[in-house]
């Protein structure tokens, strides 16, 4: 438990030192991404945004099962 909280822990200062070159990856506006506008209403489903967190979720996972 204490390796998985070290690993976190580098995983967030890591990520947080990385956020201003994160924000140029164009997640969430994806080719495959739904986005539908109306006059007061605005639809956005991000399907293949989730599929590749999904992906790397899973990989992750796996990685560090083994």
């Amino acid at each position: 438990m204490q390796k998985l909280l070290i690993i976190l822990g580098l995983l967030v200062v890591a990520v947080g030192l990385a956020w201003p070159w994160l924000g140029s990856i164009p997640f969430g506006r994806l080719p495959g991404d739904i986005v539908i506008e109306r006059d007061n209403f605005t639809f956005y489903l991000p399907l293949t945004t989730m599929v590749i967190v999904s992906l790397l979720v899973s990989l992750a996972i796996w990685f560090f099962h083994q």
